[in-house]
C-alpha cells in the first residue's frame, strides 16, 4: 500500500493538505510538518488529492487555519480526520452578512 501524507506547513493550522491519490475512509496518512516531525491518523472519508483534512474537531463557527491564516470559519461541525471543502467551509471574505466582530 503507499504511504498517504499530508503536509501541515504552519504550526496554528487546523488543516493539512493532502498529497496522495485515492485516499478513502479508513486510510491512514501520516501528517507531515515543516519541522519534521510527523503523525499518523485515519481518515473519515474520501479526501481528492490536493484537499484538505481536519487535523483536530472544529466547531461550527470555528476559523479554518492553513498557512497559519483563517481561510473561512466552519459552517458544522468537523471531525478530526474529516473531509473539509465547501460543504463544511464558509468564507469570511467579502460577505455583507457576516462582520469580523461576530
Amino acid at each position: 500500500m503507499a504511504l498517504n501524507i499530508a503536509l501541515k506547513v504552519n504550526d496554528l493550522d487546523n488543516v493539512a493538505t493532502i498529497f496522495a491519490e485515492g485516499v478513502s475512509k479508513n486510510d491512514e496518512v501520516e501528517v507531515r510538518d515543516k519541522k519534521g516531525g510527523s503523525r499518523t491518523m485515519t481518515v473519515l472519508g474520501d479526501i481528492p488529492y490536493g484537499h484538505k483534512i481536519a487535523l483536530a474537531d472544529i466547531a461550527p463557527g470555528q476559523d479554518i487555519i492553513k498557512y497559519g491564516e483563517a481561510i473561512g470559519m466552519a459552517s458544522r461541525q468537523i471531525g478530526k480526520g474529516e473531509y473539509v471543502h465547501v460543504h463544511n467551509l464558509d468564507s469570511k471574505r467579502g460577505r455583507g452578512d457576516w462582520k469580523e466582530n461576530n
